[in-house]
């Protein structure tokens, strides 16, 4: 990152204590080069390169506010020198300090056929929202150095951060081709493209990672969400065998559901449930897989449960009339049923799931009542249900009226 000691070589005066820091710089001993110059410079505060050297071993130790005050101190000695400038830019970029621009567009002036002073450039503006600025010094710095794979990531994600996800897209899989290293970063751009609304191009760069758990995850999300459940299936059960969290079961369970294997979705919500008993959707979904598993009292419970952490969801409440139905608890049916009705509910499918329950229990009044208000709300949507309303219509009238 640093300016090489070839370089600063150049710029020792001749110092017993200067040689010494020197040595300790190249052979890694930063704190010894800091007392080395520290020394340097007490002995001659006029000697730039001495105040140098010891921003530079001040940059290694990560004393970055030492380190620039130091190179300030040699600019003040010797304006303009190119190393300082760009030493001090980089440590200022480093600590997202403004100032950095100014430092390092003076030093790519001086050397505009140099990559780095172009590269660090080109980082401060993007730091600073500059976003031409950024984009045109990162072309530059492409045009110098085309194997920089931190130049092609930087401009993939400042274009990224514009919303240019297309133009974008080209520079990070350059980066990654040129360092494999970055190829995490095409994870990023996967990421932006999710939030643009454009998952077929952010799934085809997660299934670059088979190997990630989280990437395959994202992956078999997206196909859930377009509701491609057979082919999210595979790719969520490799996510949960290689991380069984609760997101993972409930992901893959609900795949399951959806691509019509409820009695394998059952086990995995039944465990995400127990990890997380207050999450009312959670059950709704566990419930709807035990009853399309046909486990209905099972479901019920889930159900009623729900209905317990949302008193005023109609949903459950339906939910849970249907389940016992199908269980055969006909009282608990209808109790249900009409809480459903007092919530709000004026539905002909609730009508004419209270008008069987009713009919069923032979409560004939209310049962031809519930039947009439179906066909009244139906108005022909259901022509199957509304003959067989019709028909029971007719016979309980018949029967009411024998009874008279």
């Amino acid at each position: 990152m640093w300016a090489t000691l070839a370089v600063l070589l150049l710029l020792v005066q001749s110092s017993d204590h200067a040689a010494e820091g020197l040595k300790a710089l190249g052979s890694g001993e930063y704190e010894t080069a800091a007392e080395a110059f520290r020394k340097a410079v007490a002995a001659d505060p006029s000697d730039y390169s001495a105040h140098f050297n010891l921003a530079l071993a001040y940059g290694f130790l990560a004393r970055d506010e030492d380190g620039i005050a130091e190179y300030r101190r040699t600019l003040e000695l010797k304006p303009g020198l190119y190393e300082a400038e760009l030493n001090c830019g980089m440590l200022l970029l480093r600590r997202k300090d403004a100032g950095a621009q100014a430092l390092l567009e003076a030093a790519a002036a001086q050397k505009p056929g140099e990559f780095r002073p172009r590269y660090y450039l080109a980082e401060a503006e993007a730091q600073a929202d500059a976003f031409d600025r950024a984009e045109a010094s990162y072309r530059r710095a492409i045009e110098l150095d085309p194997k920089s794979a931190a130049a092609e990531s930087g401009l993939g994600r400042l274009l990224a951060r514009e919303g240019k996800l297309a133009d974008a897209a080209p520079h990070y899989r350059q980066a990654a081709s040129l360092d494999p290293k970055y190829r995490s970063w095409m994870l990023e751009l996967a990421g932006a493209l999710e939030k643009a609304h454009q998952p077929a191009e952010a799934a085809a760069i997660y299934r670059d990672f088979a190997d990630d758990p989280a990437a395959q995850a994202h992956l078999g999300q997206l196909l859930l969400d377009g509701k491609q459940y057979t082919e999210a299936v595979p790719v969520l059960e490799t996510a949960y065998a290689s991380e069984p969290s609760t997101t993972n079961a409930v992901a893959l369970g609900m795949a399951y559901v959806f691509s019509g294997q409820p009695a394998k979705a059952a086990p995995l919500l039944q465990k995400a449930v127990a990890a997380d008993p207050a999450n009312f959707e959670l059950r709704m979904v566990y419930g709807r897989a035990l009853r399309d598993a046909r486990q209905f009292p099972l479901a019920g419970a889930q159900f009623a449960e729900a209905g317990k952490l949302k008193p005023n969801a109609i949903e459950a409440w339906r939910e849970l009339g249907d389940a016992l139905y199908m269980a055969g608890d006909l009282t608990r049916a209808l109790e249900a049923f009409d809480h459903a009705r007092q919530l709000g509910e004026n539905t002909a499918g609730l009508a004419f799931m209270r008008a069987i329950v009713l009919d069923k229990m032979r409560q004939l009044k209310p049962a031809l009542e519930a039947y009439e208000q179906f066909l009244e709300l139906s108005q022909g949507k259901h022509p199957d249900q509304e003959f067989q309303a019709r028909q029971r219509v007719r016979i309980i009238r018949h029967q009411l009226e024998a009874h008279r």
